[in-house]
């Protein structure tokens, strides 16, 4: 909800989205009109992020629908043989700052 938002209002990274110098389609309209503007290995990049991610948590933490806690996401080093190189920063907490 909160990105449809902000992608309706034009607000968008500043700087070109490939190689090739183009510009974020922000002037393709709505949001659906945008995700059309993309490139389609753009679509997959987001798409696969999104599903590693998913896969991530089923494999490395317990579903909340089986005792775990809704929100919780499972920390990259705490599962080093799942994930081919290490991922020093976790997705909560990446520098440590609430550690307390």
């Amino acid at each position: 909800f909160v990105g449809y938002i902000v992608q309706y209002n034009g607000i968008h990274w500043p700087t070109p989205i490939n190689l090739a110098g183009d510009p974020y389609p922000f002037a393709a309209g709505s949001p659906p009109e945008q995700w059309d503007a993309l490139s389609d290995p753009a679509k997959w990049q987001i798409i696969l992020f999104v599903g590693f991610l998913e896969w991530f948590s089923e494999i490395g933490g317990t579903h909340y629908m089986r005792g775990g806690v809704p929100g919780a996401y499972p920390n990259f080093s705490d599962s080093p043989d799942t994930i081919p190189h290490p991922v020093p920063l976790n997705l909560y907490d990446p520098f440590g700052f609430s550690k307390n």
